[in-house]
């Protein structure tokens, strides 16, 4: 029973710094989600013009592809880290070729333009 607790939370002691800055983004921040999602759907649409990508609709303010053709995702994803731009392979051994991005508060249009741009030349030059 405690395991379970734990796994589900319950063994946190700090919950409320946790709930603090959710309420915190949730009085402040509400009315921009709607800026994060749009660029989740520009960067989702600029994504899906990349042939040796699959692009899942973006729902919220977070990106889902697969890599058809080319690098793996942690691999891929480590080149993009030394170029500034962050992303997520997903868990291990689950879907190699499966990458997650997020826009948030920090992310421009330009990021966003500038990110897609990065992924097309890594896909056309896949060897460095």
């Amino acid at each position: 029973a405690r395991r379970v607790r734990k796994a589900l939370g319950g063994g946190m002691r700090q919950s409320g710094i946790l709930a603090a800055a959710g309420l915190y983004a949730l009085e402040h921040h509400i009315d921009r989600l709607a800026e994060d999602h749009e660029h989740a759907r520009l960067l989702a649409e600029g994504l899906a013009q990349l042939s040796a990508l699959s692009v899942w609709p973006p729902e919220t303010n977070i990106v889902v592809f697969d890599i058809e053709e080319g690098p793996s995702a942690p691999e891929l994803c480590a080149r993009l880290r030394e170029r500034g731009v962050l992303c997520s392979p997903a868990a291990a051994g689950t879907h190699p070729k499966r990458i997650r991005m997020v826009t948030h508060l920090g992310i421009s249009r330009e990021d966003v333009l500038r990110t897609v741009d990065l992924v097309a030349k890594e896909l056309r030059h896949p060897h460095r």
